[in-house]
């Protein structure tokens, strides 16, 4: 089952990075800070995803 809820997670990655793209515009503009391109998104989004997935595994270990 492990393999197949990667394959679930890989668009919600791309969307991820997605929207974050375009959320930050708003962001940026009132705290002027320069926009963000595509890769940048992703790399910001899969930084994030590696910083929570232990604590996102350990709270599920602890639910079973």
């Amino acid at each position: 089952m492990g393999y197949f809820s990667i394959l679930t997670a890989i668009p919600g990655f791309f969307l991820s990075s997605l929207f974050f793209m375009l959320l930050w515009g708003p962001i940026s503009s009132r705290l002027g800070l320069p926009d963000i391109g595509y890769t940048t998104s992703m790399l910001i989004t899969i930084t994030l995803w590696i910083a929570v997935a232990p604590f996102a595994a350990t709270r599920r270990m602890k639910k079973r």
